[in-house]
């Protein structure tokens, strides 16, 4: 266990805080409920970032930007939307500070300063961008509209949680404007699967891809598709969400196109976006009480190279060869980070980069130098191992190929043991309070009762399974048809 780290069955809460912020990922801020997010955690997101806005471009999207403030008239066009933001909006009313008269050296907001409109800061873009895409389309040859925009929202939390809610988060946001409902809708779907590949081949994070309930539906969609993730607490988290939007918007912003027969018509909509969040669920996917575990093909770099030595001329030596191997790994493609400040001795880097998540640690004295070997150090498994510097670049690869495998069939392996069938009420009870995880049950589908159950436990629906099988049953709170199962957790 890591020296001073609290473990994850001690205080799951406190563990996780203390990852955060002592494997450099985050800090809390001057601003109540924001965060600075720290070069190597910010290496991390990048990351994410790049290889999301790859599968983007692949699937024919392209990424623009929009507006950070959104007129409050705007805001408020489509209903449901509005109203599903409204407690979480940070507002603009005035534009200007002046001398305060009564505290010299102080500032105050100048009243004759106030905006004739407020601007509401975005919690999402949807307002301001389908009032946009009423200048962009007039034909069904103007569709479809696929963009992705990289970008910083606010929502104002009370509670907050570094990553995994903040005031303001990083995210990006699809908006897609299409000329009809089944196309909107292969869309919707199209995106939800890629957000499932994303976070199983490269977070290697198991997720179950479902449809919301009603009541969890994004405020303003007719039908959103997510994807749930189960933490090593026992705790769902929503990793990621699609939002089939019908007309709604396009409607509240009168966007039409004309049809190839020459009828006018609404667009069809979508917007899918992931977040930061996606960086709380890496860290508590698979990290342990000695910090941090990363997947190779997320971490900043996947391999550290540590120099043991005595004096200036081991010194050389040992760096010397180890530079021509880092050569020959970056050459495969293999990120390296070569350490060899004389600041720190070699025990110290080893705590260092094991909490920190590095996939792969080599280690190199004097003797491994005469012996043609090197020292090897598994972070998922703690492993080490003496191998034979010939061939070593395949041997590296290999065992980050296999590293990434492992990550992602422990994830696998957990969330089989923690997922669980109840077919009463208080069969689900026991199992939320003794075991948690995920609870396969059936329900009436009213809201209801969904709401009683939330009341009454805390627990609520993640989602509706995608791939759920047809099984008849009875509700386990109100006895009436259902179905299916569908899954209930308590969530973050």
């Amino acid at each position: 266990m890591a020296k001073g780290l609290t473990s994850r069955k001690e205080d799951y809460s406190k563990w996780y805080n203390e990852i955060v912020e002592g494997a450099d990922l985050a800090e809390h801020s001057a601003v109540r409920g924001c965060m600075v997010i720290k070069p190597y955690g910010y290496a991390i997101w990048e990351k994410m970032q790049q290889q999301l806005d790859k599968m983007f471009k692949e699937t024919g999207h392209t990424n623009a930007y929009f507006p950070l403030f959104v007129p409050k008239s705007l805001f408020e066009a489509e209903e449901k939307n509005a109203e599903g933001f409204a407690k979480e909006c940070a507002v603009v009313t005035h534009y200007r500070l002046k001398s305060n008269p009564d505290e010299p050296g102080k500032l105050m907001v100048d009243p004759e300063a106030k905006l004739e409109e407020e601007l509401v800061v975005r919690p999402t873009s949807e307002a301001i961008i389908w009032n946009t895409y009423k200048g962009w389309i007039q034909s069904y040859r103007d569709l479809p509209i696929l963009v992705n925009q990289w970008a910083n929202v606010v929502r104002w939390e009370m509670r907050t949680r570094l990553f995994l809610r903040t005031a303001e988060f990083l995210w990006q946001e699809g908006h897609t404007a299409h000329a009809s409902k089944e196309e909107a809708i292969e869309e919707t779907v199209q995106m939800v699967n890629i957000y499932a590949q994303f976070a199983e081949e490269f977070m290697a994070m198991p997720v179950v891809k479902g449809v919301k309930s009603e009541s969890e539906r994004f405020a303003g969609a007719e039908d959103t598709y997510c994807i749930e993730a189960l933490m090593q607490d026992g705790k769902a988290l929503q990793a990621g969400t699609s939002h089939f939007l019908g007309q709604n918007f396009a409607k509240a912003f009168d966007v039409k196109f004309a049809t190839k027969e020459g009828t006018q018509e609404y667009v069809w909509a979508t917007s899918w976006g992931v977040s930061t969040r996606l960086m709380g669920a890496l860290i508590m996917t698979h990290s342990d009480d000695h910090g941090l575990v990363l997947p190779p093909k997320l971490a900043p770099f996947q391999v550290v190279m540590i120099p043991i030595y005595r004096d200036e001329a081991q010194f050389e030596a040992v760096v010397g060869r180890l530079k021509e191997i880092k050569k020959e790994l970056e050459a495969k493609g293999i990120s390296v980070k070569l350490d060899d400040r004389d600041t720190q001795k070699p025990g110290w880097k080893f705590a260092e980069y094991e909490f920190k998540g590095v996939p792969l640690r080599l280690a190199m004295g004097p003797r491994d130098l005469e012996n043609g070997t090197i020292e090897v150090a598994r972070r998922d498994t703690l492993e080490k191992s003496n191998l034979d510097q010939n061939d070593l670049v395949n041997k590296v690869s290999h065992l980050l190929e296999k590293i990434q495998e492992n990550l992602f069939q422990k994830s696998i392996d957990f969330r089989e043991e923690s997922s669980h069938k109840a077919d009463s009420y208080d069969e689900f009870k026991k199992i939320l309070k003794e075991k948690g995880g995920f609870i396969y049950a059936h329900w009436d589908g009213t809201t209801e009762t969904e709401e009683q159950i939330q009341k009454e436990t805390k627990a609520t629906i993640r989602c509706i399974p995608l791939a759920g099988k047809k099984e008849a049953g009875k509700c386990m709170v109100t006895g009436k048809p259902s179905e299916q199962r569908v899954i209930f957790a308590k969530a973050y």
